[in-house]
């Protein structure tokens, strides 16, 4: 891994430094840490140093956030990544097909909530008995509480 002039003169870079490029709070950066999501050290007076790839590393949390991908898909996508290299064009490739079922999931439920949102709430929520269109006689009420025909596998 090629290093950056900051890397170089200062053995990586500092939380505030990525925060400055990258557009987050030093807060955000620390959660993000915490959870295992981007990895840093200690230097020799105790401060926080980063590697420079994890600035592309805080670029793909944010765009996939963005992208509503929850935070475990996001860790389970970065854990394939390699560790100590920026990843190739070729690991961005295997990471983006590892969400194209997630996202494709998604875009068809947001569909079929955008959809039906005029006139059936998705039957068995709030305080609908029954839906005449969608459930008749309640009968998604024996499944549990809740939205049942949104959701994913009932």
């Amino acid at each position: 891994m090629k290093k950056s002039e900051t890397e170089t003169v200062h053995g990586g870079l500092t939380v505030g430094e990525v925060a400055k490029r990258s557009g987050l709070a030093v807060s955000a950066l620390h959660f993000y840490e915490a959870k295992g999501l981007i990895l840093g050290w200690r230097n020799q007076a105790n401060q926080r140093r980063y590697p420079y790839e994890v600035l592309r590393r805080v670029s793909l949390i944010k765009v996939a956030q963005r992208l509503g991908i929850p935070l475990a898909s996001i860790q389970q996508a970065l854990d394939a990544l390699p560790r100590g290299r920026t990843p190739t064009a070729a690991d961005w490739r295997r990471l983006a097909s590892r969400w194209r079922d997630e996202l494709t999931e998604r875009i068809e439920r947001l569909t079929l909530l955008r959809d039906r949102l005029g006139g059936c709430i998705g039957c068995g929520c709030l305080s609908l008995k029954e839906c005449p269109l969608r459930n008749p006689h309640d009968e998604l009420g024996s499944q549990g509480p809740g939205p049942r025909l949104l959701e994913p596998h009932s």
